[in-house]
């Protein structure tokens, strides 16, 4: 099974939903800055899993979150991932 690093950012317009958003992704991710997050050595699936607890909480319309899937050279900046999209920056 292969496994990722990945990083998390986002941008929460309500202080309620951003503190529920930080709570979870604290429970699975390493808090770099305030509202980046490293989730290390995951597979896809726990990507899923943890993305699908964070999207239940935001706001579509008012709220950005952003994943980018980090290569050991560093971030692949074209592989980010418009949460609407299918995930297909594997």
């Amino acid at each position: 099974m292969k496994r990722y690093n990945f990083l998390i950012c986002y941008d929460i317009a309500d202080k309620k939903r951003l503190q529920k958003i930080a709570k979870t992704l604290e429970k699975e991710a390493i808090r770099v800055q305030y509202s980046i997050f490293l989730f290390p050595k995951a597979t896809k699936e726990e990507l899923f899993i943890l993305l699908d607890k964070v999207l239940k909480i935001h706001n579509k319309n008012q709220d950005d979150i952003r994943v980018y899937n980090i290569k050991n050279s560093g971030i692949n900046l074209g592989s980010a991932v418009d949460l609407e999209q299918p995930f297909n920056f594997f």
